[in-house]
Order: structure tokens, then sequence, then C-alpha cells
């Protein structure tokens, strides 16, 4: 008699002996539960109606944790998402908690730990934090040093042109960036991270460096501008090179940077390396320098409306005069009434004397002096309205001044002229001045110690912008209304006794902005030392370029000590480079790149609506970052067009480099939803019917075997995949798991992941699917039917041969192979079957000689053509010679045949040798019927094995029905004998039971009788006679071919036959290594028409 019993834990048996016992428990512990909470709430002040209040996630109680239990008990619904899925409550808390922190690199600062406990609000706003770090980025060194000279070059309209080009492309850029950075918060490193987040990793590494390089050479032109400063206008007498000669000047200028420079930027590196916490506090001191120079700019324009300074300008005929070699400007002085010559006089004469041989030109010409500054009122404004473009080396000239030209036989370069040192275009003048707009950035930069960045860095950044272009436009305009032409011409101020050209302008005096300048240029050095070790430190901890990771490591505090020798270094080149006009455009080329991109990025988010597209900038559209993103590009090739092809091959390399080593980020980034709108839109575009036959290519769906731990079974399957593709076209590699998907979820992401890192060893560029099924077969007709999407479908099965089809274990895998070829055909789907696919080569091997041979046996669309084709384009068949035979049959003319194929292989445009081979008919062997006979009696014997084992199922099942129908109750016996089917009889006696056994075997018995007195069938004679015989022809000519490919015979329509058919091709290749059966789709995949 059965007993009733309760399966109880180990651990609580010695508790828990009863289910009443058990419940008692269990509401003894609720009791005292609800007691604990009541007393709870009265501590927290109840209202004393004695029900528990639930604890606010909102409210800093102190008792947190215990609150949240009541969490797990009002949302027990959800109790299994708990782990994973936090309540919305204690999300809100945390993020309610969140403190903006900056995220730059820490200070130098001892015991930081203890320090910093408490965390400091960022207190900045728009002013302090934005518009002002802003302003001192963006005015500097070509305010100071090239300005005037550009005004002058390029006359007042021109410069106002490229002025307002450069300053409109800023304010677009700047537009595009404040989308980008109110659309969340943006950490250290500013524009690289706002466009690697927006663009991906790829772009935000590559735009990223630049942006670095372009920190960096603006580095090297603020430490080439100190130097100009100092050598130039504060202590000429400093210079270590001396120039002897006139025409050497500018050599030994550019050796005086060289030295000065390499020194000044070590001193540098010192100062940003020990302490730069004192560069960012003197930061303020720099900018009021910039300040107090453009205030002296502003007066000095004021005050020459009534009462010009006195800068007189020296002039032979229309030519300027250098004043740095002669004090008057005359020819004669009188003297106590006797007329002497002056320095000036042995300048261009032979000697002192009246009667000296001197310069033609100085001969015909009289001596002038004007005044250089002849205030706004004068109406010089009108004379420089207009360029003044000249060649290197050529003199500086008044416009509209007479002058007679005399034979310039003697050389003119010893004479105190003023040269031009370069040769003068509109383009090389917008490289130049672009750097003086950059600096946007500056307010992105320092996101995490604002206040309110999201509301602050548009203002401050535009309002900036602004602010620089009115400033700019206005000074272009004031300097041509105040200056004269050829002093705005005269670079380094030598007519002017070598005073700085913008301050003879300035009041009270021409120091203001000597040192104002020289001090602003320094910081700006300084500063740019600071920042691009830290991007370049953001840059290498994000670890998207692997060879630069080493510049993420630092000291212990974070300073980035190797970003910092790196950008040293690279200074260096620039400092070596020597010329501020040389350096000016390269900085612009890196930072046009940069400022491109940030453009791109918001064009592309506005135009894909990313749901997270949602900044608080509402004034921005994809049109105005296009204009700025084809502003910029326009402005790189006007620079230089091959400085412009340089960056953008740094920039190439770097992202060809950075998609090479696979960046495995994933951002979010606006680059991969725009492959998947592209994606979308080809998809749609594709048409969801056949190809043309020119554009037919095989489109793979490949059926891959795995063991019980989910690895491939024959991974050489992938590297004839890809050998046969090459990269191209479409390929889906599938798998089958046998259960359901909620039991093997766990095993189908082992299995894909095994698959994608075999794909990736075999360089099979594609997609992978792994089903799970009930049955493998329904799993297979799934792939076949489902896998794709719209137009991009496969059009060809590829699977391996079941090696193991003949095993008794294993009978299935022959009828899934044969039903696998009935659906590829009902699917008009081409099917390749791999055979021995284990000696096929990998994708390292090379065949150095050897023969694809193909045999033709019947039509099948021009697959067998085109499939050699294809393999012959991987190195691995490269040198492999294709052959194609076909069959000729006795009523055939062979010599006929073989040439129709020649023609036809010609108009196709393949090379391959044709061989016509003969088959006569002959008296089928004893061998063929010997053959036959086996199969069929092998097919017959498996049947029947498979028969008495289902009856010995079928036997043991009713056995252990009758077994538990003599223990169950009468309702159960009813309910089994209800399920059991009609001709099963459910009363048992030894008699019957015995009588059923015998009679079961004695049919067994004689069904084995039947078997080997069987005849073969016909039909399978002729058969299996057609592969014996091509067989042997098969074997005689392609014995030793490293492939051979054959025409693969359809399945019976007969399903009765399907274990013949899988005899019948294994005759058919047997004794060949490497072959490839074809199926083709029933279409035409090859043409011999253009």
């Amino acid at each position: 008699m059965p007993t009733n019993f309760t399966v109880v834990p180990v651990e609580a048996q010695g508790e828990e002996r009863d289910p009443a016992e058990r419940d008692a428990r269990r509401q003894q512990q609720q009791q005292q539960q609800e007691e604990e909470e009541e007393e709870d709430n009265g501590e927290r002040g109840s209202t004393g109606d004695g029900i528990a209040r639930e604890s606010s996630p909102f409210i800093n109680n102190a008792e947190m944790d215990r609150g949240n239990k009541y969490e797990g008990k009002n949302m027990a619904l959800f109790e299994e998402e708990m782990d994973s899925n936090p309540m919305v409550s204690s999300l809100l808390n945390k993020l309610a908690n969140y403190t903006n922190l900056t995220q730059g690199v820490v200070e130098h600062e001892a015991d930081e730990d203890t320090k910093r406990k408490e965390v400091k609000v960022p207190r900045m706003g728009t002013f302090i934090g934005v518009y002002l770090p802003c302003l001192q980025n963006i005015l500097g060194v070509i305010l100071f040093l090239r300005l005037t000279w550009i005004v002058g070059t390029a006359g007042v309209l021109e410069s106002f042109i490229i002025v307002f080009m450069c300053c409109a492309c800023t304010m677009l850029t700047a537009i595009s960036m404040s989308a980008i950075a109110t659309n969340g918060v943006v950490p250290a490193g500013g524009s690289y991270y706002m466009i690697s987040r927006s663009l991906g990793p790829e772009f935000g590494g590559a735009v990223g460096l630049c942006f670095y390089l372009g920190t960096t050479f603006a580095g090297a032109m603020y430490i080439l501008g100190t130097i100009e400063i100092l050598l130039t206008y504060i202590s000429p007498s400093a210079a270590i090179f001396k120039a002897e000669d006139g025409g050497e000047e500018t050599e030994a200028m550019l050796n005086n940077m060289r030295v000065y420079g390499t020194c000044i930027i070590i001193l540098m590196a010192v100062v940003v390396f020990v302490g730069v916490k004192y560069v960012n506090k003197l930061a303020l001191v720099f900018l009021a320098c910039v300040i107090l120079s453009i205030i002296a700019i502003y007066a000095g324009v004021i005050k020459t409306a009534f009462d010009p300074p006195d800068f007189p300008i020296c002039l032979l005929g229309n030519r300027t005069l250098s004043k740095r070699s002669f004090d008057v400007c005359a020819k004669f002085t009188e003297s106590n009434n006797e007329t002497k010559t002056t320095t000036l006089w042995r300048l261009f004469c032979n000697s002192s004397l009246h009667n000296a041989t001197c310069d033609d030109y100085f001969s015909l010409n009289n001596v002038t002096e004007i005044q250089g500054i002849p205030g706004i009122m004068s109406g010089v404004l009108i004379d420089n309205l207009w360029s003044a473009y000249s060649e290197k080396g050529s003199i500086v000239e008044k416009k509209n001044q007479p002058s007679v030209s005399g034979s310039e036989d003697v050389k003119i370069g010893g004479r105190p002229y003023v040269f031009t040192d370069i040769m003068t275009y509109f383009t090389m003048l917008v490289g130049i001045y672009f750097p003086s707009v950059t600096g946007i950035m500056a307010g992105s930069n320092r996101s995490g110690d604002l206040k309110d960045a999201q509301k602050s860095i548009p203002t401050g950044t535009i309002l900036a912008i602004s602010t620089t272009s009115f400033i700019y436009l206005s000074c272009i305009v004031l300097f041509g209304a105040c200056i004269e032409g050829v002093i705005l011409r005269d670079k380094f101020g030598e007519a002017v006794n070598g005073n700085l050209v913008v301050g003879t302008l300035a009041w009270p005096s021409p120091w203001v902005i000597v040192i104002g300048s020289f001090f602003s240029t320094c910081g700006a050095g300084l500063q740019s030392l600071t920042g691009a070790p830290r991007l370049l430190q953001a840059i290498a901890r994000d670890g998207i370029v692997p060879f630069i990771q080493v510049f993420g490591h630092g000291k212990a505090n974070g300073e980035p000590t190797w970003a910092l020798l790196l950008t040293a270094g690279i200074c260096e080149i620039g400092i070596l480079i020597a010329s501020l006009d040389s350096v000016a455009p390269i900085l612009s080329m890196f930072f046009l790149m940069c400022y491109m991109f940030v453009n791109l990025a918001c064009a592309v988010q506005t135009l894909l609506r990313t749901p997270n597209w949602r900044p608080r900038f509402k004034y921005y559209h994809w049109t105005l970052s296009f204009l700025g993103m084809s502003l910029c590009l326009a402005l790189m090739f006007i620079c230089s067009w091959y400085y412009a092809l340089v960056a953008m091959l740094i920039a190439g390399c770097i992202y060809k480099y950075i998609e090479y080593r696979g960046a495995e980020k994933e951002w979010g980034d606006g680059i991969r939803g725009l492959s998947l709108n592209a994606a979308r839109y080809a998809l749609l575009r594709v048409e969801d019917g056949p190809p043309h036959t020119k554009n037919w290519r095989p489109q793979l769906l490949v059926l891959l075997n795995l063991d019980c731990e989910q690895l491939v079974k024959h991974p050489r399957l992938l590297s004839f995949t890809s050998q046969l593709k090459a990269g191209k076209g479409l390929t889906i590699v599938g798998s089958v798991l046998q259960g359901t998907y909620l039991d093997k979820c766990t095993e189908t992401q082992k299995a894909e992941e095994n698959v994608k890192a075999l794909m990736g060893v075999e360089k099979t560029k594609g997609f992978c699917q792994i089903v799970v099924s009930p049955s493998f077969r329904d799993g297979i007709s799934h792939l076949i039917q489902s896998a794709g999407l719209g137009g991009m479908k496969h059009n060809t099965v590829l699977m391996a041969w079941p090696q193991s089809w003949k095993r008794t274990e294993n009978h299935f895998s022959w009828k899934n192979f044969v039903d696998t070829v009935r659906e590829t055909t009902a699917a008009q789907q081409a099917l390749l079957v791999a055979k021995n696919i284990d000696l096929f080569p990998t994708n390292q091997e090379r065949f150095t000689e050897g023969n694809i041979d193909v045999w033709w046996i019947v039509h099948d669309g021009g697959m067998l053509m085109l499939l050699p084709f294809l393999l012959r384009q991987h190195k691995v068949w490269r040198k492999c010679k294709m052959r194609i035979f076909t069959v000729a049959q006795m009523d055939d003319n062979s010599i006929q045949m073989k040439k129709d194929l020649q023609m036809f292989l010609y108009h196709l445009r393949l090379n391959a040798e044709v061989e016509v081979v003969e088959m006569f008919e002959n008296d089928i062997s004893a061998f063929t019927y010997e053959k036959t006979l086996m199969m069929e009696q092998r097919s017959q014997m498996l049947k029947q094995m498979q028969l008495s084992k289902n009856e010995r199922e079928r036997e043991a099942q009713l056995i252990h029905d009758r077994n538990t129908a003599s223990h169950s109750t009468p309702a159960v016996k009813a309910s089994v004998a209800a399920s059991v089917p009609e001709k099963v009889q459910m009363t048992w006696t030894k008699e019957k039971f015995v009588a059923e056994k015998h009679k079961n075997k004695d049919t067994n018995v004689s069904g084995f009788k039947d078997i080997f007195n069987m005849k073969p069938n016909q039909s399978n004679v002729r058969r299996m006679h057609t592969a014996v015989k091509l067989n042997g022809v098969v074997l005689n000519k392609s014995q030793h071919a490293q492939l051979v490919l054959l025409n693969m015979p359809g399945p019976p329509k007969n399903r009765k036959g399907d274990e013949n058919y899988m005899e019948f091709l294994e005759v058919l290749t047997e004794g060949l290594d490497r072959v490839l059966l074809v199926r083709g789709s029933g279409r035409e995949v090859i043409t011999i028409y253009s």
C-alpha cells in the first residue's frame, strides 16, 4: 500500500514536522513584524491611526535600508526583476544625489582623499566659466602681430571677407556645438568627447588626435609669437645670430627663433610639469593683458581723430625706406651754411662726396616724408580699400606716389628698403588668419566646472564669438582708416623705427601693446601645453587607439607626464619650422577639420531624429550645420590644398587603424544610426524579386553542425566560404540547436559567440543566426525559409556531406540531408554540398599548381562555370587551372560538342581547358548488380530493424502501463484506458503475452529470410550503373585534381528510395579527395552579354 509522505529540507526537519505547525509559526512571525512596523512608524511620527506608513524614497531618512523592505511587499509581482532592474524610487534617489564633479585631471594637491571628503559644488557661471575663457583663447597673437599686415596686403574689403568667412565658420560651429553640448553632460575632452560620442570611436579618435595636433601646433605658434615680440620689438640686441648682409636677415631671424623657441618650450614644459595650478591662476592676468591691449587700440583710434601720433615715414620716390639704418630722411643737410650728405646718401652712393656715383633710382627720385598714422579723419581708408599682393623680396611701395624708374643695374638687396619676406595672395592670408578665431571650445572643455553647463555653454560661447567678431571686423576698418598703407604692409615695423605697427596706433604708449601681447602669447602657449596633454590623455584612456595608450598614464595625482613629453616634442617640430606664417596654416587645417566634424555630428543627429537627440539649445537647424561643415571644408582647401590633403590623410589613416584594430566601443553614435538608416533605405530600394543575371552572385546560407560543447564541427566550411565569397555579397552562417528556446537560451548565446569567433578567425564577413527548434529538421527548414531580410536573402545553401549517414544510430542524418535538398529545390535556391570538407584547404594554404575540374553533366544555369571563376579570385586557388569535362553519349558528335563548348566559354570570358568524354552504353556489370543488391538488402534490413525496435518500444510501454494501472485508483485506470488506442487490449494474461511475443518474433524472422531471397529493382540497377560508370570516368581524369565540381542529381520523387539516393551519391564520388556537389536553382546565373 503506497504511503503518503512530504519532502522536507534537511535543515528544517527538526522544526517543521507538520503543515499546521508551519502555519502557526508563519502567523507568529507576521504578527511580530507588524508590531515592529507600528513601533517604527511611531518613532518617525505616525498619525496615530495605527496604519503603517510607507517610507518615501524622496525623504532623506536614516532608515533607508529598512524602508526598502516595503518595496518587496508592494511590488511582489516584479520581484524577479528586482535583481537586475532598480525600482524607480531608488533610481530617482541616486539621481537626486548626483553631483556634477569636475571630470578633468586632479590638480597637484597633497592628501587629496582627506581634503576632498566634502564635494565642492561648481559655482562658475556663464561669464567667468565660458565667456572669459573663450575670449582669452580667441583673441591672441595674430591680432597683434599680423592683422595690420593682412589689412594692408589684402585691403579692407578682402580682409573683411576673410574675417567674416572665418567668424561665420566659428559661429555656425558654435551653434552646432551648443546643440551637442546641451544634449547631455559633456565630461573632460570637450570637442573630442562630443565628436566621438556623436560619430563613433573611429571618427572620434581621428578627429580627436587632429584636434590634439592642432592644439599642440597652436602652442608652437604662440611661442614663436612670443619670441618674435621679444627679439623684434622688446630687445633686438638679444639675438644670437646677427645678419652680416641685408639678405641674410630672414635666415638669422629663423635661427634665433629655433634657439630661443627650444629654450622657452623646455622652460614652459617644466613649469607645466611642476605647477600647473599656477598656470590656471595666472590665466586672469594674461586675459587682463589682452583686454587692456584692445582698449589701448580703441583709445588710440579715438585719439587720432583730433591728435594723430607723430610717426613719420621716409619714402624714396614711392618706395618705403627702413629707418633702422639712418636717422635723417633727406639726401642733404644744412649745417653752418654748408650742405652735407646724410647717412642715407652714403647708403645709396659709393662715397659721401657730392659727385659720387649713386644708384639711378636714388638720383632720379626725391626723398619725402609722410605721416604713418594720418588719423581716422584723413580719408586714407579709400587708398586702403584694395589689395596690394606682392612677390617675395619685392619693395613695399606707396600707391599713387610719383616715381621715376631707373635702370636697376645695381643689386637692390643691400639698400635700406622695406622688403616683403613672403609671397602674398588671398588664400595664404586666410590660412594665416584663421588661428585667430579658434578657441571656441574653451567653454565646453570646462563643462564639469559650470553651475549650469546646458545654459552657460551656448550663451557664453556665442557671446564670446560675437564680441571677438565685432573686435576683429571693427579693427579691420579702423586700421584701414587710421594707418598709411605702406605701414600696414610693413610686417615688422621697419619704417617706424622697429615699432610694432599696431603699437604705433595705441594710446598712451606702444609699450602697452608690446608688453600686453608678450604676456598674452606667453599665457596662451602655457595653456596650450596644459590642455593638449590632457586631451591626449582623455583619448588614450578611452582605449580606442591602442598605440597611444601609454600616454594615458601619468603621475600618482593624474598629471599626464608622458603626454606632456610628447606634446613638447611635437611643439619642437613647429619651433624648428620657425616661421609663424608657416605654422599657422598647419594648425588651421587641424582646427578646421575638428570644426567640420562637430557640424557633421550635429547635422547627422538632427537628420536621423534619434530618440536621444533632445538638446536644450533649440536655435539650431541641420542646414546651418551643413553650411558650417561646407564652409570648414572650403576654408581648408582655400588655406592650402596640400596641407588639407595631408591632414585628411592623417585623419583617414587613424580612422582606418581604429577600424582595423576593432574599436570595441558602443557609444550609441550617430554613424551607427546613419548606417541603420542607409541599410533600411537600401533594403527598401532593393527589389524583392531575383536580381538580373549580370548581378547574380552566390548569397550563401552556410549550415554548420555544432558538437555538444557548441563548437563548430567543420571549421573548414567557413574557410571555403571566405574563399568563395572574398568578402563580397551576403553570407549568413546558420546552425540549429535541438530543444526549446527557454531551455537552450544560454547554449544559444554560447554557440553564437563561438561561431562569431570562428568567423573572425576565418575572415568570413557575414551574419550569424542560431535557431532553436524541437527537431533538427524543422530548424533547417526555418533557416532556409526565413534567413535574410527583404531583398537581402540567400540564394544558395552550402553544407557539408553527412559522413556518418551509414551508421545505424545516426539514421536521421540522411533523412535531414535529403529533405534539405528537396527544400532548397522547392525554394528555388542553389545547393552546394562539400564532401570530405576536412580535406579542404585553410585560408593560409596556397596551391602552387593543380586543376579545378568541372564535370558538366546537365545544364544548371551556369553555376558550375561561375563557381571556379569566383574561387580563383582567392589567393588559395589563384594558381589552379580550370578544366571543364562534359559527357558525350552514343548519338553525340563529340568534336562538335568541344567546339561549341569552347565558343561558349569564349563568350563567357572564361579561360578553361575543354574535354569531351565519351561514355558509351554497355552491359551492366555483375559488380553493379551486386552493389545494387547490397544497397537494397541493407535498406530493407534497416527497415526491419527499425520496425522491430518500434515494436519492442511499444511492448515495453504496454507493460509499464499495466503495472501503473494496477497501483492506481479506478478513476486513473479509466483515464489510462481511454488514452490507449482501441487496437491495444489492456487485459493481459500470461498466455496472450507469450502468444503475442512469438507472433512478433516469427514475423521478424520471416522478414529477415525475405531479405536474402530478394532481387534488385531494375530502376535502382540503372541508376547504380550510371553512378559506377561516371565515377570510373571521373576517377580516370580527375583523381589528382585539387577540387572536383559535379552536377548533383536530384532526389527521387518517391520518398521510399531516399536511402538509396544517398548510396548513389556515395558511389558517384567514391575515391575523390575534395568534391563539391552543385545543384542549380533553376535560373541562369551567368550570361554572355555585357
